[in-house]
C-alpha cells in the first residue's frame, strides 16, 4: 500500500491539538526499576480486558520492560509535569528521588491517578513504532486527583466543558 508522503513537523504539530493523558510505563528488570513516559495510551477492549500504547524502534526502555513481559501503566497527575519529564530523559536514573510502590507489573508511582498491572499480550509493527497490547491483571485509582494532559506541546490539567 502506497502512504501518501505527509511532512512529519506538519503531522506533528496538527495532531497535537488533541489532548491526550500522560502515563509511565513501568517494570522491574533485573531487580532494578525501570520506566518510560507515554502519551500513546488508549483502552482498546473490555473482554478481555486490553490496553495498548505505542512506542518507538528507537526506544532503549523497552526491550528491557518487554523482556520482562509484565508492566505498570502509571496515570500521571496533574503535578507529574516534572516526573514525566525526567522519565523522557535518557542517561539519568529516572526513579531518583522517585516513591513508588511494588505492584504486580511494577513500580507503581506514589501520588499517581491510577494504576494498571498487565503482562505483555502481543505487539505490532508500525511505521517507526510498535503498537503495544497489554493484558490487564489488576487496576486501582486514587479518589479525586487530577489527570495530567498533554496539548500542543505542553502539560496542564482538565477541566470539564462546565468548569
Amino acid at each position: 500500500m502506497n502512504h501518501p508522503i505527509i511532512d512529519s513537523a506538519e503531522f506533528r504539530r496538527v495532531l497535537s491539538h488533541l489532548p491526550t493523558g500522560v502515563v509511565v510505563v513501568t517494570s522491574v528488570v533485573d531487580g532494578a526499576p525501570v520506566g518510560m513516559a507515554c502519551n500513546s495510551f488508549t483502552s482498546i477492549s473490555l473482554d478481555p480486558a486490553l490496553v495498548g500504547f505505542s512506542v518507538a524502534h528507537t526506544s532503549s526502555t523497552w526491550p528491557p520492560i518487554r523482556s520482562a513481559g509484565r508492566f505498570c501503566i502509571n496515570v500521571l497527575a496533574e503535578d507529574h509535569a516534572e516526573l514525566t519529564r525526567n522519565f523522557s530523559r535518557k542517561g539519568i536514573d529516572r526513579f531518583s528521588g522517585v516513591d513508588w510502590t511494588e505492584r504486580a507489573g511494577g513500580p507503581g508511582l506514589d501520588g499517581a491517578v491510577a494504576w494498571i498491572d498487565c503482562t505483555l499480550w502481543r505487539e505490532y509493527e508500525a511505521g517507526d513504532h510498535m503498537i503495544v497490547l497489554g493484558s490487564v491483571h489488576g487496576i486501582e485509582s486514587a479518589p479525586d486527583v487530577p489527570p495530567l494532559v498533554f496539548c500542543k506541546g505542553a502539560y496542564g490539567a482538565f477541566a470539564t466543558a462546565l468548569d
